[in-house]
């Protein structure tokens, strides 16, 4: 496939649930642009946003989308058959035996994501060693693509039991059903690991978005052109729009993985290892803790379904600016997890009725009407009062403590999706730095901060547009996979055989996307547990990898066992083709005095202050600011509170400090 040369023109775009955001990166020309998504076609803002930065110019775009995502959660994916072993068509439907609402009297079951109607039953079996128990037979094979045919199904999710250990007779039936016209995803090439619940949930979760991913990156081809676009995968890294539309699993955390990226890479170019991210944007909020390096994991559930392909471990709360505030049947003030969206957007967007946290702060002075998207979209301040006013009234509050109501409960809702990914998980926030991102991150950073006793945030240079720029900076990246179950006693050099084949595959893919052999690099690990242990550690693979599972189940769990017999149970190799070199967390460093460029009336702390707005690309390097303060710029808003001070440090960073005063409310876990 003809695609664009490497040293054409680079854009990140990243569709989010409000706002559409870009960045163009020509040579050393970098430009930016957000406007309102298109819920009802992404693909239209895209096109959109790229037809204004380049005009009709040919360049590489990296995209992350929530197509593959929606499409799961509103239940509008394909019509997926399953084909199964015979004597396993309930396997979706049994699951595993732990329950999410363990003390609910009346617990509702997940809706069903293959209905038994459309589950086809194949007369084969194949053992845990992969040798054939019962063969499957060409009439059998005929019998089953005729049931799917039956079935109404549109794609086929196809896992035989142990397929992983000996793909033959799912190799056989799918190349069968391709034949015959179906689009199929086979487990043996989405997932190739034991435990057949959570392998049949991921190859059918496959099944159901890829079809309407697949349809989505045909309508950005058109108006690209073939070769020009690159998908954002869960993993922080890019493949293919080909490749993600055939395996769209893969895709359906890619957005928040690209905030990741953008926030590991500005802070470990900053010298920063430790850090809380929060990527705050108009729909959800998205955290997560990075400790040296990019947080990752292979257990994640989405719609009540596992998908276990790897993935950064981000942690989604449905608190954003266009979050709803709404009065419950008992009173109380709630606010999420329904979001207003780009249409009909919060009531100061001039479409909405119904307030929003965004609103919220347009009423207490933390927005600037005139000053939204760089004064491009203009916020409906009386609108806003008005719709206020009307919910206080409901509530029998008066409007100013409503909205700081609404303030205090999103952030509660927030500092509480913080505390997840390092309270609970035995790390101390006040170790960490917190990188606040999304276009409405700034405008709580300091407050979460304070709850949590963080002591110090970096703000970012193009926080508004962090996603796409880690989408730029994104590696090409593979993920392969095997369960082989072997002893622990196997010794490194049998290891080193059975990665063999996982390396020739990456080799061959790799180059398919049109990574070189100097570019490549292989990285390799095991999944290893103690014999009668159900779950695994995962190291790096090297002559002491027993040493090194000892280690870290120790750092884990408290304990270790060097005389327990280990079993390996499943290889991993993960190809990674470098990618961009530009520095898009580097701002540009000007002189000269921190000078306000005006002051407003807000409502901060249950009190009406002047509060003095900086422009920050007027801001210095070396500047200093003390709060209250509000910094502007064209993709978001900040807001520095009392006792904490900014500084702009050599990169273009503005770095916060809290001075002279403990936390509000100190959390030692």
């Amino acid at each position: 496939m003809k695609s664009v040369r490497p040293s054409a023109p680079l854009i990140g775009v990243d569709t989010g649930g409000t706002f559409t955001d870009l960045i163009l990166v020509e040579g050393t020309s970098v430009r930016t642009w957000k406007l309102p998504s298109t819920p009802d076609d992404p693909s239209r803002a895209v096109l959109e946003g790229v037809r204004h930065l380049l005009g009709d110019g040919k360049a590489l775009v990296f995209h992350g989308s929530t197509v593959a995502t929606n499409a799961l959660l509103e239940g509008k994916g394909a019509r997926v058959a399953l084909a199964v072993t015979e004597g396993f068509r309930d396997l979706l439907r049994i699951g595993r035996q732990n329950r999410p609402d363990l003390y609910a009297l009346h617990p509702r079951r997940r809706p069903p994501l293959v209905p038994a109607g459309r589950t086809v039953e194949v007369r084969e079996r194949m053992l845990a060693d992969g040798t054939v128990e019962v063969p499957l037979t060409d009439e059998e094979i005929a019998r089953a693509v005729a049931a799917v045919r039956e079935s109404g199904g549109d794609a086929v999710a196809l896992c035989l039991l142990h397929s992983y250990a000996n793909p033959d007779h799912e190799a056989r039936l799918l190349k069968a059903l391709e034949a015959a016209g179906f689009r199929v995803s086979a487990s043996h090439r989405i997932l190739p690991e034991y435990r057949e619940f959570e392998r049949a949930s991921t190859t059918a979760v496959n099944a159901a978005v890829s079809p309407v991913m697949e349809r989505y990156i045909s309508r950005l081809q058109r108006g690209l052109g073939a070769g020009h676009l690159k998908i954002m995968q869960s993993n922080g890294g890019s493949i293919l729009a080909e490749t993600a539309g055939r395996e769209a699993v893969r895709t359906i955390l890619s957005g928040p993985a690209g905030g990741m990226t953008g926030a590991f890479e500005t802070a470990r170019r900053s010298g920063l290892e430790r850090i809380i991210t929060f990527d705050m944007g108009g729909t959800s909020t998205d955290v997560g803790l990075c400790d040296g390096s990019l947080p990752a994991t292979s257990e994640t559930v989405i719609a009540g379904w596992p998908v276990k392909v790897p993935m950064i471990d981000i942690h989604t709360v449905g608190a954003g600016g266009g979050s709803i505030a709404r009065i419950d049947a008992g009173g109380a003030l709630r606010v999420g997890p329904e979001s207003a969206g780009a249409d009909p957007g919060p009531v100061c967007y001039g479409r909405g009725d119904r307030v929003t946290v965004t609103d919220a702060n347009l009423y207490l002075g933390r927005l600037l009407p005139g000053r939204f998207l760089g004064g491009r979209m203009k916020l409906h301040a009386g609108r806003s009062r008005k719709a206020i006013e009307a919910l206080a009234a409901e509530a029998g509050l008066t409007p100013r403590r409503l909205a700081e109501g609404i303030i205090e409960v999103a952030e509660s809702t927030m500092a509480g999706a913080l505390r997840v990914v390092s309270v609970q998980r035995g790390f101390d926030p006040r170790d960490f730095t917190l990188l606040p991102f999304g276009g409405a991150g700034g405008l709580h950073a300091c407050a979460l901060a304070e709850k949590l006793s963080i002591p110090r945030i970096l703000v970012p240079v193009h926080p508004g547009l962090l996603s796409a720029v880690g989408m730029v900076l994104s590696d090409s990246i593979r993920d392969y996979s095997l369960s082989v179950l072997r002893p622990g006693e196997t010794s490194p050099s049998e290891m080193e055989g059975l990665f063999d084949p996982l390396e020739a595959r990456a080799r061959r893919e790799m180059a398919a996307e049109g990574v070189t052999s100097e570019q490549l690099r292989l990285e390799r690990s095991i999944d290893l547990r103690y014999r009668g242990q159900s779950f695994e550690v995962n190291v790096p693979f090297s002559d002491d990898f027993r040493g090194d599972f000892h280690a870290a189940h120790e750092r884990l769990y408290g304990y270790r066992d060097d005389g327990r017999r280990m079993e390996i149970v499943t290889l991993r190799l993960r190809a990674v083709g470098r990618g961009s070199h530009a520095d898009l967390t580097h701002g540009i460093c000007i002189e000269g005095e921190v000078r306000s460029m005006e002051s407003v009336s807000m409502i901060l702390d249950g009190r009406p202050i002047e509060c003095p707005v900086f422009e920050r690309a007027q801001l210095p390097c070396g500047g200093e600011l003390e709060g209250p303060a509000l910094v502007v710029e064209e993709t978001a808003t900040h807001l520095i509170g009392e006792g904490w001070r900014g500084r702009v440090d050599a990169r273009g960073n503005l770095v916060l400090e809290r001075v002279g005063r403990e936390s509000k409310t100190a959390n030692r876990g």
